[in-house]
């Protein structure tokens, strides 16, 4: 066996103990089914472990040193697919845009055909011919998907709705054809006569190019929809990989040398400058700053860090400048294992795929049998080989899943409308499976519950000090800070600011200046303790209290006292509790999952009604806790985040719900998001997904019924196949009319 080649990409191979990790890109997948299939094919091999992913079109394989790409892409091949090592600079494959302009070519060339077939005063001498010239595209490029994908399921003896679609569009088509050149159909001044049963004749009188053309139309545009909810599912990895740092600068003998991110190496040390993100996973070695990790751990207050502090890749420098050494680079690095979470949470989502690929697999051989039952049934009776040829044709036709293929789009496609009214913006069919089942909805807290942005939260003087004056000199003390607490102060103070001399910043601890030529300070205790300062008993017993809710507390001094403290917090947002209680209404219980200490948590929780509290999770561990959730097969979980960190969370949650307020990796892992921050329109969103997927039942209902029913009809000869075409096209009619019943939905609140 070959191992990889040498000029395999890096980013596709990766190392781990003792096996390697390859990614690649597979070709030629048209359903989950597929997916399951490479899948099964390529862990047949000693020692592969593989995971085939549908919705991104790619493989992830851990396979043994002696293995390489070559195995595993002619593996891929003798499934029938194809597969390549990803090009990194190559952009993404853009499904929807393929199927799209197949789709607009079968629209503009079907229309006539089916015009001129359903309306006699069209059929103008030779408009059989012209039909035969418009139809030939359609049926074969235009259809090539579907006759390809049939083409791969009969090597591997099964089939899909693509099968039904193949045979019953090229049957109809080549059987139009005999007509125009071997039967009557192809006289010059034919027209056709409306009948809804066959005619009992021998002449090959009628063509149904109409019925052929329509059906691969129909299914395209379902197939379009489709695609474009499902194209976004890869967006979460682009978006999370567009959160680190493009380039980082790296101390080379002490000088200053700006490099692409992918040249730093564990161990290179690398300057921070205030306002830049953390290029990688580290360690401080020099400097000291406030870090805002709000990014990846969801920490509402900037950490400070010192050297010996760990720093996240992605995460915020806010003041000073920082030397930092790198201990994980690359794919090691947190952000890293966020994204791999969130591709792992996306593999096979799908159930309903799944449940459909089944359906087919008794559906289509029954329906080929009963159309082959059919025309040697009537062969046998007597009835000649032109009625009994229609009549099994007729049952191709009508069994062609139209209605079927577009019952979920359209459905999706009008909630998704009327959820972007509403300010939701609803991303794929896989949003609505379980949205029926949800009994758990877990929350992030910053930026979710809480309004996300740090602001004044209490001012307490001490003994006889002036609020007012107190504001004023803690403000000016803070408005040469560029810390966010510093920023919340400033913007909470509407007076005039005092003049401010000798600013001096004291690390871990505070500022330090002359205000309107009084010394004066703000800071935490240990810098009263260093100016040899008493802080009163009431104003350390508001700090403790502060402390235990989760707010930052300052301490202002000015002169030889402490003169008060101000504390600063990340407000619940409005309309938080209402939600809360809303959610406890429709059945869901409510449960926080945040990075944040666990007095904080409890407070917030407290004062919105949440009914469980898991804090102190790191940004892994939310993955966990949904999992844990969903363990036991009893609980179906939703979840609302607006961080890097919550992104694996919200993929692997059941239903994920991002705030559309935060990061671009939330928002692209999310099934459903807010448009803007108001949790109530995440208990809309839930209601309107209910309703939704009671539309796509029903829409499934009645196309599958639709089918069923018309069959014997069919197969009895009631039914002819231009008539079937034109009640393929009723049904689709019905499916989309139902879907479009979507944009009167009211949220009840």
């Amino acid at each position: 066996m070959s191992v990889g080649s040498q000029d395999e990409p890096a980013a596709a191979l990766r190392t781990q103990v003792g096996n390697r990790v390859i990614e690649l890109d597979v070709q030629g997948m048209t359903c989950a089914s597929c997916a399951a299939r490479i899948e099964k094919k390529l862990n047949k091999l000693d020692g592969v472990q593989a995971s085939v992913n549908y919705a991104t079109e790619k493989a992830h394989v851990v396979v043994p040193a002696q293995l390489g790409a070559d195995d595993l892409i002619s593996t891929v091949q003798a499934a029938g697919y194809d597969a390549a090592l990803p090009t990194p600079e190559a952009p993404p494959r853009d499904r929807a845009a393929e199927i799209k302009r197949r789709l607009v070519v079968s629209a503009i060339l079907a229309v006539p055909v089916i015009a001129m077939a359903m309306v006699p005063l069209l059929q103008f001498p030779g408009w059989q011919w012209v039909s035969l010239l418009l139809a030939t595209p359609v049926v074969t490029w235009a259809a090539w998907p579907f006759h390809k994908s049939a083409m791969v399921n009969l090597r591997h003896g099964a089939s899909t709705m693509d099968t039904l679609i193949s045979l019953g569009t090229s049957a109809a088509y080549l059987w139009s054809v005999v007509a125009l050149v071997f039967g009557s159909a192809g006289e010059i001044g034919m027209t056709h006569q409306w009948s809804f049963s066959l005619e009992r004749d021998h002449h090959l009188s009628s063509i149904y190019f109409e019925a052929a053309v329509g059906i691969i139309t129909f299914i395209l545009l379902g197939r379009y929809i489709e695609a474009r909810s499902r194209q976004d599912a890869s967006s979460a990895l682009r978006a999370l990989a567009e959160v680190g740092a493009k380039s980082v600068t790296v101390l080379r003998d002490g000088v200053e040398v700006t490099v692409p991110i992918e040249k730093l190496a564990v161990g290179d040390e690398f300057v921070v400058r205030p306002g830049e993100k953390v290029a990688s996973d580290g360690e401080v070695v020099s400097g000291e700053s406030a870090v805002d990790n709000s990014v990846i751990t969801g920490e509402s207050l900037p950490v400070e860090v010192q050297p010996g502090s760990t720093v996240v890749g992605a995460s915020v420098n806010t003041t000073g400048r920082l030397v930092v050494r790198a201990t994980a680079v690359g794919a090691d690095t947190q952000l890293a294992q966020i994204a791999r979470l969130v591709e792992l949470a996306q593999t096979g989502k799908s159930r309903s795929q799944a449940l459909a690929d089944r359906i087919s697999g008794v559906f289509v051989p029954t329906v080929i049998t009963i159309a082959m039952v059919t025309g040697l049934g009537w062969l046998l009776a007597g009835q000649g080989a032109t009625f009994a040829v229609t009549a099994a044709v007729s049952v191709l036709i009508i069994s062609c899943p139209c209605a079927l293929g577009l019952a979920t789009p359209t459905a999706l496609l009008a909630g998704s409308l009327r959820g972007s009214q509403l300010g939701i913006l609803i991303r794929g069919p896989e949003a609505l499976e379980e949205a029926h089942r949800i009994d758990t909805i877990a929350m992030d807290k910053t930026g979710t519950i809480t309004a996300g942005q740090m602001s004044l939260d209490s001012v307490v003087p001490a003994g006889d000090a002036d609020e007012a004056e107190l504001m004023a000199v803690a403000a000016t003390l803070e408005s040469a800070s560029e810390h966010p607490i510093a920023r919340a102060i400033v913007a909470a103070h509407s007076g005039p600011l005092g003049q401010l001399s000798g600013f001096a910043i004291v690390p871990g601890r505070g500022v330090r200046a002359l205000v309107d030529g009084r010394l004066a300070a703000a800071g935490n205790a240990a810098l009263m303790s260093d100016l040899g300062l008493m802080v009163p008993r009431t104003l350390a017993e508001a700090a403790d209290e502060a402390a235990r809710r989760g707010a930052s507390v300052m301490l202002v001094a000015q002169d030889d006292r402490v003169i008060g403290l101000l504390t600063v917090a990340d407000r619940i947002a409005p309309n938080a509790a209402a939600a809360v209680k809303r959610f406890q209404e429709l059945g869901l219980r409510t449960v926080m999952v945040t990075g944040d200490n666990q007095a904080a948590a409890e407070y917030v929780a407290a004062q919105v009604g949440i009914d469980e509290v898991r804090a102190e999770v790191l940004p892994s561990d939310k993955f966990t806790v949904v999992t844990q959730l969903q363990a036991d097969g009893t609980h179906h979980v939703a979840m609302i985040g607006d961080g890097v960190n919550d992104a694996a969370a919200l993929s692997q949650a059941d239903l994920g719900i991002a705030m559309g307020s935060g990061t671009d990796a939330a928002i692209a892992a999310s099934d459903l998001t807010l448009m803007r921050h108001d949790l109530m329109l995440a208990a809309d969103a839930v209601q309107l997904s209910r309703r939704t997927l009671k539309t796509i039942r029903g829409n499934l209902f009645w196309a599958f019924i639709y089918n069923v029913a018309a069959i014997p009809i069919a197969a009895l000869g009631y039914l002819n196949p231009m008539f079937a075409g034109a009640a393929m096209a009723f049904s689709s009619v019905f499916v989309v009319t139902n879907s479009l019943r979507l944009r009167g939905f009211r949220p009840s609140r």
